[in-house]
């Protein structure tokens, strides 16, 4: 039905199939030849009057027959992945144009997928994204499958693999060869090693993001004869590099020292020294914007490097216990543009107020700052927020220094404050309330594992400030359990209870039932399960006594 008013309202309009169809293929970016058709004409969208198919036709009249395959694959690309599939159960026709439009394919990639291969991709022939994903429990497809959905998917863009452990190299490289228009591509835990990611880099010269985690082959310890990875023909056009949880990480070094236009560097969980890979980085790259260091060995010698790139604009420092306050210092004073700073300090205390001073004399464009297990105190805190201007977001969790002088100081002279987090700080309720008065821009406060923090305190500034969104953790409350004799046992900790006070009719999202089932499971769980059993088999005693 929406499909035929839509088209009667088309046809009144005036005018060709062509001419209406024609700015949705521009829009596309498709011309008209390139998509196939099952109809060879175009014909005026003339509806037949409803006597006409009504009278003497047993069988109702389809009003999508008049319909280009244009405009139904654009109804299909609208609609959710459990609709298009119903579609195309309707007739032959739908079935090829829903095969056809689509260009996102995921499947489970488990041995058996090498039969189905050739009629599965005669369907999907359109598909420039796809997903292989197998499981632990289940044997993945082999090379051969592999090297058979890149001969009928030529034109892909993306690809995603995860768990596909009887890839080797060969079938990367065969399949690499095939599909050389790849831009994206994310590996997880798949067999494959330092040959496979070779050809790839070789063969797909308009290669743009790259991201390998848990490769198998390249976990033996680097050494003379070992081969390196890169930099290869697709250096020039990468512009992310991702590497996850990888015990020989450094084989990569060549890759990210050649690859000019490199804009953004992550590197999480990686084992070995890295500070000699960030010197050769520093020296070659220089269009590097944004930076996350997760868990890596390395000093203030690697953050004097990277310093080099002085357009960086986001540094994400998490729990890498080697930086301190040099380091940083140096960074801030040669990457002035910086927007985003994350540092998880991993409560080494070394990094602190001297390095988050030279931060707020450097970088006045900061807008989001989030220290974790950093002990800044009122002399770095209003250095930052009296400078950074454009300071919008705060989070400061796990700091033993943060308490309510702290927090006055930020409501006074934060004005451009948005967002502030709390988390596990010494905070009151006069800190609370001091931010009633201050940051006149500030919509949203949480407060987390705070236990001086009450709900009073909360109330306090909701009725203060009408449009601010409050959350709030209460502090864990111990509750003892009296048996029968009187004497208390094992006291249970229910889990804090999260507290959301809305205002002026902001919508938040409400976790009552949620909170109340949290609290029956801690209330079954530790002491009290123990207990319960224990006074359930003497009553069982008792009875069998009497």
């Amino acid at each position: 039905k929406k499909i035929k008013s839509c088209w009667q309202q088309l046809s009144k309009t005036g005018g060709s199939r062509r001419e209406h169809c024609e700015p949705h293929r521009r829009r596309m970016g498709q011309s008209t030849s390139t998509f196939r058709r099952s109809k060879a004409s175009f014909t005026s969208p003339v509806l037949p009057n409803e006597g006409e198919h009504n009278s003497g036709a047993d069988e109702p009249y389809d009003c999508t027959s008049n319909l280009p395959d244009e405009c139904l694959s654009l109804i299909f690309q609208s609609l959710t992945c459990a609709d298009r599939k119903r579609c195309s159960l309707v007739c032959r026709r739908w079935l090829t144009i829903e095969g056809q439009c689509r260009h996102r394919l995921s499947l489970k990639a488990q041995s058996d997928l090498i039969s189905v291969i050739p009629s599965l991709f005669s369907r999907f022939d359109s598909v420039t994204k796809l997903v292989l994903r197998s499981d632990r429990r289940s044997l993945g497809i082999c090379d051969n499958a592999f090297v058979m959905i890149s001969a009928r998917c030529r034109n892909l863009t993306r690809l995603k693999l995860r768990g596909c452990r009887e890839i080797s190299d060969k079938g990367m490289v065969a399949f690499s060869g095939n599909c050389r228009s790849l831009k994206k591509v994310s590996f997880g835990s798949c067999g494959f090693g330092v040959k496979g990611v070779n050809a790839l880099l070789k063969n797909c010269l308009g290669l743009e993001e790259l991201s390998v985690k848990r490769l198998r082959g390249i976990n033996n310890v680097a050494g003379a004869g070992v081969e390196l990875i890169g930099p290869g023909a697709a250096a020039g056009s990468l512009k992310m590099i991702c590497l996850k949880e990888l015990h020989n990480g450094q084989c990569f070094a060549p890759l990210l020292s050649g690859a000019k236009g490199l804009r953004t560097l992550k590197i999480f969980r990686c084992s070995g020294d890295w500070d000699r890979v960030f010197q050769e980085v520093g020296n070659q790259v220089n269009a590097i914007v944004e930076i996350h260091l997760e868990r890596i060995q390395m000093s203030d010698l690697g953050l004097t490097a990277l310093s080099k790139c002085s357009g960086v604009e986001v540094l994400h420092l998490v729990k890498t216990p080697d930086c301190t306050n040099v380091g940083l210092a140096l960074v801030a004073e040669r990457c002035k543009l910086l927007r985003k700073l994350h540092i998880d300090g991993w409560k080494t205390n070394r990094i602190g107020d001297e390095g988050l001073i030279v931060v707020a004399k450097s970088c006045w464009n900061l807008q989001e700052l989030v220290l974790i297990g950093v002990n800044p105190t009122k002399l770095s805190l209003e250095a930052i927020v009296s400078n950074c201007l454009n300071l919008e977001r705060l989070a400061l969790c796990g700091s033993d220094t943060v308490g309510d002088t702290e927090l006055c100081c930020i409501a006074e002279k934060c004005l451009a404050l948005r967002k502030l987090c709390i988390k596990n700080c010494p905070i009151t309720d006069d800190g609370i309330k001091a931010l009633g008065t201050g940051c006149p821009n500030l919509l949203k406060v949480k407060v987390k594992k705070c236990r001086g923090v009450t709900t009073e305190g909360a109330d306090l500034l909701r009725t203060r400030r009408a449009l601010l969104v409050v959350n709030l953790d209460t502090p864990e409350t111990p509750i003892a359990e009296v048996n029968e004799g009187g004497a208390e046992e094992d006291a249970v900790e229910f889990p804090p209870s999260r507290l959301q006070i809305p205002t002026l009719g902001i919508g938040t999202g409400s976790t009552s039932r949620s909170t109340s089932f949290k609290s029956r499971l801690g209330f079954m769980s530790r002491g009290n399960l123990v207990a319960c059993a224990l006074r359930r088999l003497g009553s069982r005693s008792r009875s069998r006594n009497d």
